[in-house]
């Protein structure tokens, strides 16, 4: 069913932002029209009595065919995003990457290109790699194109990531431009001492990959991304926050008004280091960066959901084939870091998030939906069940539990870390503008294509 089609969902136990209400959604034209009892004749009906109707997913933090030596990521924009509305995400978030010296504006030409597969709607973060005199000007370029989020790595830096001193700088031309700059926060310095050290000691590859990036590394990288957010007021949304060490230095700025956002990932929920100490086919999945924490981080990042220090939770979805994480197997270096997430993030945070009572169904709708269409300048049309914005809404079947494996995903990765974890509900329906794209718990055969989303 296409988006200028009209669709009334009935009955359904609507769980927005701040509410919960049961009622109907009365959809035409791809947006959503009214919400209230319903008497209007639509095309389509779908009744939702039982269950769960929340805004699709928006998830910040993605990357699809990423390039890296052991080749590109599993999951190009095709496979990805149908990945991400089987799991009921309808909006995701890359990342635009220029090489050392490239235009920006050259690299989004290329970038855009790229994306032509995608389903899910989608925006970018662009990624200064290096920044030049003509830096600022193309920074607002960006924006005026509809990219006014910047990602920064303080790692990688014999690739693609940059100097403290030179992210300050992009962080007064993001300021300037009224943009929000994203970091990467792993300490360079740490990391180099680490993997000197380890590369001495006498242990399977996978297990150096976690001791060669430690808690400190993060730690550090944080702090100081705190200290520049402070000195140039530019807004910071920290990704994949894996301590909770870290996630209490967000809330700290957070308390002293410094404008800083916390991001987390559902493996660094639900996964600890103990996933090193399987042989390496095994383990190697689990190789990303930043590595799995203790599982003491686990439940601390739980409690910053809550109280403040993490705002939304993203996946960081960069999975690799097994095959290519052999590509490691005598040098932990070369292993791809990386892990899928993005079919299953909505379900995880239900079964482990909500069911388990560590946030509410209203905290989970921010979480996964509402807070980054915020923080990233998409809520005039993503991230709530209002009238007036896209139709992008997930019917949940409660009661429907499933059970994880690379096997049945629509992801092309062969492995997963979450294989064998059962979640406890399921989609059912998922609309993305209207436009009905997972039909009574199948994805339909002919999906329109995604929209590129503006950030405003």
């Amino acid at each position: 069913m296409k988006t200028g089609n009209s669709v009334l969902i009935r009955n359904g136990i609507i769980v927005g932002a701040h509410t919960i209400v049961q009622s109907d959604i009365f959809i035409e034209n791809g947006k959503i029209k009214t919400i209230g009892r319903c008497t209007d004749k639509a095309d389509r009906i779908i009744d939702a009595d039982g269950y769960y109707v929340t805004p699709g997913g928006v998830d910040p933090h993605v990357h699809f065919h990423l390039p890296t030596p052991a080749g590109f990521s599993a999951d190009n924009f095709h496979s990805g995003t149908l990945a991400a509305l089987a799991g009921g995400t309808t909006t995701i978030i890359d990342f635009v990457t220029p090489e050392r010296n490239q235009s920006y504006l050259d690299a989004y030409q290329k970038r855009m290109e790229e994306a032509k597969g995608a389903l899910a709607d989608y925006s970018f973060h662009m990624s200064p790699t290096w920044f030049g005199k003509d830096s600022e000007k193309e920074i607002a370029e960006c924006i005026s194109l509809g990219m006014k989020s910047f990602k920064v790595y303080t790692a990688y830096q014999d690739a693609i990531g940059i100097d403290y001193e030179t992210i300050g700088e992009v962080m007064k031309a993001v300021k300037a431009n009224h943009g929000i700059l994203l970091a990467h926060c792993e300490d360079e310095d740490i990391i180099k001492n680490g993997r000197k050290e380890v590369l001495k000691l006498n242990i399977p590859e996978q297990e150096k990959h976690p001791l060669s990036r430690k808690s400190e590394a993060e730690i550090k990288a944080i702090e100081k991304i705190i200290s520049l957010a402070q000195k140039t007021a530019c807004p910071v949304y920290v990704v994949h926050i894996s301590t909770g060490k870290g996630a209490g230095l967000i809330a700290e700025a957070q308390r002293n008004h410094i404008p800083v956002y916390g991001e987390t990932c559902p493996q660094y929920l639900l996964l600890d280091e103990r996933k090193y100490r399987y042989n390496f086919s095994n383990s190697s999945v689990f190789v990303m960066s930043p590595p799995l924490r203790k599982s003491e981080d686990n439940k601390e990042l739980w409690k910053f959901m809550i109280n403040g220090g993490i705002q939304s939770v993203g996946t960081d979805h960069c999975p690799f084939m097994l095959g290519q994480k052999q590509f490691g197997a005598e040098d932990f270096r070369k292993i791809p870091n990386g892990a899928g997430g993005v079919e299953n993030r909505m379900a995880l945070l239900y079964t482990y998030g909500v069911l388990e009572e560590k946030i509410t169904l209203n905290q989970w709708v921010q979480l996964c939906s509402t807070n980054p269409a915020h923080i990233f300048g998409l809520s005039s049309r993503k991230g709530d069940i209002k009238e007036g914005l896209d139709a992008d809404l997930v019917v949940l079947n409660p009661e429907k539990g499933q059970t994880i494996h690379a096997s049945t995903h629509q992801s092309k990765a062969d492995v997963s870390v979450y294989e064998g974890m059962k979640t406890k509900a399921s989609q059912e329906y998922v609309l993305r503008r209207g436009e009905i794209v997972l039909d009574r718990g199948k994805l339909i055969d002919e999906i329109s294509s995604g929209e590129f989303i503006k950030q405003d």
